[in-house]
């Protein structure tokens, strides 16, 4: 755990990772990204830090079933931030094979969901489906969209793993899950996980 880490320093941190993991390999690199407030205050510095961008493959781990130039859409977001750095963002489709990422930088719900994956859909770390399209439920007022998500498998084949979680509500269901004290999805994340995990918050 990451302690009073500002927007600027987890984006430092993540040019970093960036730069680490390509000096290590070669071609394409793919990540995953999240949408929702937190993420983006902290992309926006990111892109504006020199990178080879046109090695980067951007995915969402997950978007509201919305067109992405309707407000909701996190890939509208994600795509005008990366594209004009030079990255590819990629549109989540249920057809879509899901290569094995990089990095996958995710955030975390309240009520412990990770993505669109929520605790009410009882999400599996075995699911045999890389993708899923879910309704959410409760289906949140502020944003009442189908979804469509990474699953857990998918966000387990990152190389390594990367929280920023914001709060101190947020904090406790995070620590409770990583000790293995409740059953959300957040906690069967991390307790399939093997890979680094770093959570800033």
């Amino acid at each position: 755990m990451i302690e009073g880490a500002g927007d600027a320093e987890v984006a430092a941190w993540l040019h970093r990772q960036l730069r680490g993991i390509m000096a290590d390999a070669e071609g394409p690199v793919t990540i995953t990204v999240p949408g929702g407030s937190t993420p983006f205050p902290i992309m926006e510095r990111l892109v504006t830090m020199p990178l080879a961008w046109d090695r980067l493959v951007v995915w969402p781990g997950d978007d509201r079933a919305v067109p992405e130039d309707h407000p909701a859409s996190n890939t509208g977001r994600i795509r005008s931030l990366f594209e004009p750095a030079g990255a590819e963002v990629v549109t989540l489709t249920i057809m879509e094979q899901v290569p094995p990422f990089a990095l996958a930088w995710l955030g975390m719900g309240g009520d412990g969901h990770v993505a669109s994956l929520f605790p009410a859909g009882d999400p599996q770390v075995d699911d045999e489906a890389p993708i899923r399209r879910i309704t959410p439920d409760p289906l949140p007022p502020e944003a009442p969209f189908d979804r469509i998500t990474l699953t857990l498998p998918s966000l387990l084949t990152a190389g390594q793993i990367m929280f920023v979680i914001r709060g101190d509500e947020k904090r406790a269901v995070f620590e409770a899950a990583r000790k293995g004290e409740n059953d959300l999805p957040v906690a069967r994340l991390l307790g399939a996980a093997t890979q680094e995990i770093t959570c800033f918050a």
